[in-house]
């Protein structure tokens, strides 16, 4: 136990060089089909690569410049509502004072507030914000590099099954249940993300913009529509007040709740072998070790660690029990009987 809370210090203390490293080779895992393909076509090897990299790069170019415009037009937009939010704070005011809560008392709630803590944490949010561009830069070079040696992993790979083959086996495992996951996770994020388009139909401004964040927050297991649901409840309660808001919210649940929360775990399970509670787990382990990107990442990131400490080691598959989900189980159970 005091080894495992040691390795979990450390890495957290690296989290920040663990994260962008594990997101570029996620991505060349999800991308190296594109290469195989074209080679056994009879493309060149080298030219095969330079595909690979150059559509990574569009993909990623193509999601920036889609929100830094989604971004811009909402900071122009913004200013719009002013009058609104002055109107919902009357609102608020007058609501509070039905309990008994006067405009006094919240002057002196809010003269309690500690302005300072307030103002270094927004400097550290800006500071963080600030060393996007650094990681971006990071993560570009390392999918550059990444994508250049994937030629030569299925020598790599042959050399450690000589050498362990059960570990060959589990890291071949690993590349296949974390592309099941991305298929899943953005078949999904798919669906979810061209019905929340649909908030245009209510005149919610930037559906676009929703519908893609809806897309990247689907890839955060099990609550990721609850991170995707705040910004456009809010911009509509800033246009339409209450009921817009509400209807917002309602639409949100129903297709969100419903595709990510009941339907996606479901196949998520079956497509990695998790259970849905190792799956919830993860997603806060990972969050607390390396950062935001542990909540996109927890999936790929458990099943690496259970492809190194668990699938590698013939005296440690009796951990699968607590592990996987009731289907993986049910069928080791019929191979065993």
């Amino acid at each position: 136990m005091a080894a495992a809370v040691v390795v979990a210090g450390g890495v957290k203390a690296v989290g920040w060089l663990i994260a962008p490293t594990f997101l570029a080779m996620v991505i060349v895992i999800a991308t190296t089909p594109v290469p195989t393909w074209l080679v056994r076509k009879g493309c060149p090897r080298w030219l095969a690569t330079v595909v690979l990299v150059a559509l990574v790069y569009a993909v990623l170019i193509a999601f920036a410049l889609v929100v830094a415009v989604s971004v811009a037009r909402l900071a122009t937009i913004l200013p719009q509502y002013a009058q609104h939010a002055d109107a919902l704070g009357a609102e608020v005011t007058q609501a509070l004072a039905r309990f008994g809560i006067g405009p006094e008392q919240v002057k002196a709630a809010a003269s309690k507030v500690n302005y300072g803590q307030l103002a270094g944490f927004l400097g550290t949010l800006l500071s963080g914000l600030a060393g996007v561009s650094t990681n971006l830069v990071f993560l570009l070079a390392l999918l550059l590099f990444l994508g250049i040696e994937t030629s030569g992993v299925g020598r790599r790979l042959a050399i450690v099954y000589a050498a362990h083959p059960r570990m060959a086996g589990a890291l071949d495992g690993f590349v296949h249940g974390t592309r099941s996951y991305l298929v899943v996770s953005t078949v999904f994020g798919l669906i979810v993300a061209v019905l929340d388009t649909a908030l245009a139909l209510l005149g919610v401004a930037l559906p676009i913009l929703w519908g893609l964040l809806a897309f990247i927050t689907n890839y955060i297991p099990n609550i990721g529509f609850i991170i995707g649901l705040i910004p456009p409840v809010l911009l509509a309660l800033l246009q339409g007040g209450w009921q817009l808001a509400l209807t917002v919210a309602g639409v949100y649940i129903v297709l969100n709740f419903v595709v990510q929360s009941l339907i996606q775990p479901r196949f998520v399970g079956d497509a990695v072998g998790l259970s849905v509670t190792v799956t919830l787990l993860s997603l806060v382990f990972w969050t607390w070790a390396v950062g935001p990107l542990g909540a996109v990442l927890a999936v790929p990131l458990t099943l690496l660690v259970k492809a190194l400490l668990v699938d590698s080691d013939p005296r440690a598959t009796w951990a699968n029990a607590f592990l996987v989900s009731d289907r993986v189980t049910a069928e080791q159970a019929r191979r065993a009987g």
